[in-house]
């Protein structure tokens, strides 16, 4: 027995979005013809508007039928002039017109609208046998004043629309009635339809969300009347892949007579074929009971005071509906299930001998089925008890295939978060009605494609687990109920500092609803978890705002969960309260939104990685991109670019040491091109979680519980991850070995993923980043990461932890760099990103040369912001320049600006020294929220001493930018002003610039 059986079993779809396909045809309109007495008796007796509404209501379906009500056979072809209706009902007390000629006309004048006939008693029937023969009227009805009646009626005819469709498109499970008594099938018809409709609300309580919830009501059986033996056999020939049960009488007409043994003739041809259906077979006539025992099938007298009581029995006891109660063959009950999740907890604990005397009877496959778990309920019906070699074993089977249904259901589903039906195992879900943000909203996109792609990926990469990790977000709802109860509305207006705001935010009281959520949430999740910020506008493909609001990781491993709540909860006030600090406001101005439009939702998510020690990080993370700003030799921009390193991610998106390479060319690596570049460019140092330090409080800092590790380090040398990904270098030859089994000083190198193939990354980065191009219908960016284990028995895993489209503007506009441009410029680059002219910069800041110290950056990066205020206030843009990487955090390979030092930048030139010489870094935040800004960026490779006017060689004219009027100088910097503005002209399908003087 394999569970991917459970995938291959049929070529239907049964996923979530199937459910929206079924029932496409629905009863909207009704026309009623009676006389006004007994429309007065079903409009005030019955209530029949109001209990079409209330029945509706209570099964989530919205726009009940409309009734119109007309009391002569002249009004009704009036209305029928009018308007369509799907069907008509007539009452027998009309004196305008015989009602068998009335019926005749609505056929042969309206498309054959299916006309029912409703008596009071069946002596309205006995005296007109015109009635019967179907010309006039589709079917007789004995009504006494019930409106349950005139909705069943109205569900079977919408049955009988879709039945084609439905089973076809989902397998939707068929029950067929063969009965002609109109006293009977009207009596049988509404207890039917309460039956299925208790069970299918039932279902219902375990739906992923409300919209699941009001699409799973339509894959309820379908009900199908047969009133003689033709109509039972044409029937049960065109749907017995979908039977779930036959009811029938015995005694009905066979070739238009009646036949006392027709019911036997049926359950003769249905039992040779499908042996274990389910028959349920009912007669007035007990001497009948021996002969249904032969069959075998059920047997109910129809003159038994208790039929209604006992045909509920047989839902239960025969087609699963209800909980499953687990039996010993002696009858005792042992235990029972209401649901999947518990029937997967409690199979374990089940005595074995119960276990199999239900698989014996087929049981579980036909309470799955009652539960339309069709996949899964198919799947079983095949499989035998002495398939196995034992019942431990089909218990196994058993519980491995529920879960795996249980684990496929949710994928791609947003799920709500509801502790009374709260599973550990859900992958996605959702607190509140709200927004989930921008950067949830990707994460629920890409988990729906993988959902879409995950049998292809399986095919691809069978050693390999790709999945997203386990998400909970709290919608804006959250946020919005936090600010108005708090009365913080007005905190973007009262000009605080971040401390202070993050002050106010912390001693806020958190609203008590949310805080009963989270802490049953915690009490059910003990791995460490990521708190990140997922605004309304973040992740936007023109304002993505990457890193500009906090994130927090926490171990949540404390044996107190009372201190566990405490520091979730401060660490989701911590990130509302960024949505108010300086670099945020600061940027949103910049994108012309005012901070209090902004909401945020806040994911919790699942933090990938394993335990190393007291330490716990991935093996590799990192952020891959489907377009390379910056492709090098036989590299193509579209290839994509991806930058990875040991550790948690920060040490990507923050612009520090990680290596580079193109997906397509994972062994072309131009940092590591001689091994002095490897030592010199390698990766030193990794952040890691510490799972034994819970800081008392975070205050601004959302990295407390981050530990800085060196890759050196002695308390590292035994994690998996670096002896699998360093090599050593040898001093003694100079030269470097692909393993750690020798002696010497480890380096990062990542050779037995990139050269060596020992993990496909490159491979599984193509397919998603080409899966998410398709998707989102533009080059996207991911973040992700990897974790390897030390032991064959578990896949490596790689962990998708965000999705957001990239900012590429070159089809905006034409823009062409001829040769007399590079000649006139003062600078060019053949490494530039952004499109288009732009002559609105007069201003110039740079870096002096003489200067620069690679050790005083971050006073650097302060000159700069105390100069970005001034131009702001005067609102200039201007254009940076200075060496190194812009926005690194890592202060030794660039100036680490935020955002809230450069807001008022038009354009930015990163220029290389001999002090400092990093490769672009396209993997960070900083970099992301440049280009989604759409401010470029040139790239300068050649120092200031070697200027070649050629197109191929970068340059800029430092003499041109010392001859300037210096408008301010500090120790460090040069603010220079034009008295006109430069034209700076940026190719983006050539990825090259010039800055001219005007």
């Amino acid at each position: 027995m394999v569970i991917e059986e459970l995938q291959q079993s049929d070529d239907s779809d049964l996923s979530f979005k199937v459910f929206h396909e079924l029932m496409p045809k629905r009863v909207n309109d009704i026309l009623l013809v009676s006389s006004r007495y007994d429309a007065y008796i079903m409009e005030e007796e019955g209530r029949l508007a109001e209990r079409l509404i209330h029945e509706y209501r209570g099964l989530n379906l919205t726009c009940p039928p409309r009734i119109t009500m007309v009391s002569t056979t002249e009004e009704a072809f009036s209305a029928l002039n009018q308007q369509h209706f799907d069907l008509v009902f007539v009452m027998p007390r009309m004196d305008d017109m015989d009602l068998h000629d009335f019926g005749i006309q609505v056929k042969n004048r309206y498309h054959n609208i299916p006309i029912f006939l409703l008596v009071h008693n069946t002596a309205h029937i006995l005296g007109e046998p015109r009635y019967s023969d179907k010309i006039a009227i589709d079917r007789q009805f004995v009504w006494s004043g019930n409106a349950d009646l005139l909705l069943a009626i109205i569900k079977n005819v919408e049955d009988g629309m879709n039945v084609e469709h439905d089973t076809q498109r989902a397998r939707v499970r068929v029950i067929i009635m063969v009965e002609n008594s109109p006293a009977y099938y009207s009596s049988f018809l509404p207890l039917l339809y309460k039956v299925i409709v208790k069970q299918t609300k039932a279902v219902m309580e375990e739906s992923l969300n409300e919209e699941h919830r009001i699409l799973r009501m339509r894959i309820r059986p379908k009900i199908l009347v047969a009133e003689n033996y033709e109509e039972a056999i044409e029937l049960y020939n065109k749907y017995r892949p979908y039977l779930l049960s036959v009811f029938t009488d015995v005694r009905y007409p066979v070739n238009g007579r009646e036949n006392k043994n027709a019911g036997f003739m049926l359950t003769d041809i249905i039992k040779k074929e499908t042996c274990d259906l389910p028959i349920l077979i009912f007669s007035s006539e007990e001497e009948n009971r021996k002969k249904a025992r032969d069959v075998p099938a059920v047997f109910l007298n129809k003159n038994s005071p208790s039929l209604h009581m006992d045909i509920r029995s047989f839902f239960v006891k025969h087609l699963g509906f209800g909980d499953f109660i687990f039996r010993m063959p002696d009858g005792k009950e042992v235990a029972r299930a209401t649901n999947m999740r518990i029937m997967e907890r409690v199979l374990p604990s089940i005595p074995e001998e119960s276990v199999y005397y239900h698989a014996m009877r087929n049981d579980f496959s036909s309470w799955l089925m009652a539960r339309s778990e069709i996949n899964l309920a198919s799947l079983l019906r095949p499989v035998k008890a002495s398939d196995f070699s034992g019942p431990q074993e089909l218990k196994e089977y058993l519980i491995s295939c529920i879960h795996e249904q249980r684990k496929d259901r949710q994928k791609g589903v947003i799920t709500d978060f509801l502790k009374t039906n709260f599973d550990p195992e859900t992958d996605f879900l959702k607190i509140r009605k709200g927004s989930i943000g921008g950067k949830a909203r990707g994460l629920a996109f890409i988990s729906t494609l993988l959902k879409e792609q995950e049998d292809s990926l399986k095919k691809k990469f069978p050693g390999v687990s790709v999945y997203i990790p386990k998400t909970l977000v709290i919608s804006t709802e959250g946020f919005e109920f936090f600010i108005s109860k708090s009365n913080l509305k007005d905190l973007p207006d009262r000009n605080l500092s971040d401390k202070k705001i993050a002050e106010i935010f912390l001693k806020t009281q958190y609203p008590s609803w949310l805080m009963q959520d989270l802490k049953f949430y915690l009490s059910q999740v003990h791995y460490p978890i990521a708190v990140r910020s997922s605004s309304l506008l973040e992740d936007a493909q023109y304002q993505s705002r990457a890193g500009i609001y906090s994130t927090y990781m926490l171990p949540n491993n404390h044996k107190s969960l009372k201190v566990r709540l405490k520091k979730l909860i401060d660490a989701v006030k911590l990130v509302y309260a960024s949505t108010y600090m300086e670099t945020s406001t600061v940027f949103a101005r910049s994108t012309s939104h005012r901070p209090e439009e902004e909401k945020m939702a806040v994911i919790i998510q699942q933090l990938a990685g394993t335990s190393q020690g007291v330490y716990f990080y991935p093996a590799i993370s990192g952020v891959a991109q489907s377009y390379n700003f910056y492709p090098m030799s036989y590299m193509k921009p579209e290839e994509g670019i991806v930058h990875i390193a040991v550790g948690l991610g920060r040490t990507v998106v923050s612009g520090e040491a990680a290596l580079r390479f193109s997906p397509c060319y994972p062994q072309f690596l131009p940092q590591f091109s001689s091994v002095d570049d490897i030592l010199k460019n390698s990766q030193r140092s990794f952040y890691a979680l510490n799972l034994s330090d819970f800081p008392i409080d975070f205050g601004l800092k959302d990295d407390k519980t981050l530990t800085r590790l060196q890759t050196d380090d002695e308390i590292v040398k035994d994690h998996f991850p670096l002896k699998t990904l360093c090599s050593t270098y040898i001093p003694a030859d100079h030269r470097i070995r692909d393993t750690t089994a020798v002696n010497g000083c480890r380096v990062l190198t990542f050779a037995n993923i990139l050269k060596y193939n020992s993990f496909p990354l490159p491979e599984i980065i193509s397919e998603l980043l080409e899966t998410g191009r398709k998707g989102m219908g533009c080059p996207v960016e991911i973040e992700f990461a990897v974790n390897f284990f030390d032991s064959p028995d578990r896949k490596p895993e790689f962990a998708l932890l965000q999705i957001r489209p990239m900012a590429l503007t070159h089809q905006n506009m034409e823009v062409k760099i001829v040769k007399d441009d590079i000649k006139r410029c003062v600078c060019y680059s053949n490494s530039a990103l952004g499109n288009g002219n732009r002559q609105d910069i007069a201003d110039i800041i740079f870096i002096k040369p003489e200067a620069f110290d690679p050790a005083r950056t971050v006073e650097q990066a302060a000159e700069i912001g105390n100069l970005n205020k001034v131009l702001v206030k005067e609102d200039r843009k201007y254009l940076l320049i200075g060496p190194g990487r812009w926005g690194s955090a890592d202060r030794w390979l660039g100036i680490p600006v935020t955002w809230n030092n450069i807001s008022g930048v038009g354009a930015i030139i990163e220029t290389s020294i001999d002090q400092l010489k990093a490769d672009p870094s396209q993997g960070s935040h900083f970099f992301n929220n440049i280009t989604s800004l759409g401010i470029s960026y040139l790239t300068v490779s050649v120092d200031r001493n070697t200027i070649n006017c050629d197109t191929t060689s970068d340059f800029i004219k430092w003499e041109w930018l010392d001859s300037l009027p210096v408008e301010n100088e500090t120790r460090f910097l040069r603010h220079v002003r034009l008295k006109q503005p430069l034209s700076i002209k940026v190719d983006g399908k050539k990825s090259c610039a010039v800055v001219l003087p005007e």
